[in-house]
């Protein structure tokens, strides 16, 4: 009997990450695993979507990463699909020349650390999937490429994930491993503020998420398109 594939998806009892379940689970018959860091808006946040369920998960608490990673080898022993979501802080109140320093770290270990923490978590349980993908939800805020002022902690962050990125690319290939980063763009979430709606902007995630064997690895897209770093 066929096992059927296993997506994790962080920060997913709202907004971009609540959506991609969505899609993943009822458009691409995926279960999913909705990550948020309380348990019960995650369990919220599953009811209603087919295949799919909660489980709590803290990106930026490695005790809650390291139980979360337990309790999926406990009960599935492999993970095909992860999609670091979590983000916080669009500190667009801050400029890097006067940063409040302490605000930056916070949005490191979630935007940067705590992706990094899950994807070396991911990692063995990713090995034992089938055409396993990580996507991580980055933005253009982190573009280097015509990067200006303002946003520093976001921006810096989002970087240096899209760095990050890149050196699991290269690092997994050989095991089938996909990595890309995706920017769904300005999109009307609680933390986005306005901009086009959330399916649109996490179509492009999905599709990352859903990439063929010989799609393409180590790269930044928005909308299913290349964009610059």
């Amino acid at each position: 009997m066929t096992r059927p594939r296993l997506a994790l998806i962080t920060g997913a009892n709202r907004g971009i990450g609540r959506e991609v379940a969505r899609q993943l689970s009822q458009d691409h018959g995926l279960h999913v695993l909705l990550g948020s860091r309380d348990l019960n808006k995650g369990t919220k946040a599953a009811r209603g979507l087919s295949n799919a369920s909660a489980i709590e998960l803290d990106v930026a608490d490695p005790t809650s990463v390291a139980r979360a990673f337990e309790q999926i080898r406990q009960d599935f022993g492999h993970l095909d699909v992860l999609v670091n979501n979590a983000g916080v802080d669009y500190d667009t109140n801050q400029r890097a020349s006067t940063a409040d320093l302490a605000r930056v770290r916070r949005a490191f270990d979630t935007n940067l650390f705590g992706a990094w923490e899950v994807a070396i978590a991911a990692a063995p349980l990713l090995k034992k999937g089938t055409s396993p993908r990580i996507v991580n939800v980055s933005s253009g805020a982190g573009a280097l490429t015509g990067m200006g002022g303002g946003m520093p902690g976001y921006g810096i962050s989002k970087a240096a994930l899209n760095a990050l990125t890149i050196k699991l690319a290269a690092e997994l290939q050989s095991d089938g491993v996909l990595v890309n980063a995706v920017c769904p763009g300005w999109v009307a979430t609680d933390m986005g503020g306005g901009g086009r709606p959330i399916p649109e902007g996490a179509a492009g995630v999905t599709w990352a998420a859903t990439l063929p064997d010989n799609g393409p690895t180590g790269g930044f897209f928005r909308d299913a398109r290349p964009i610059d770093w």
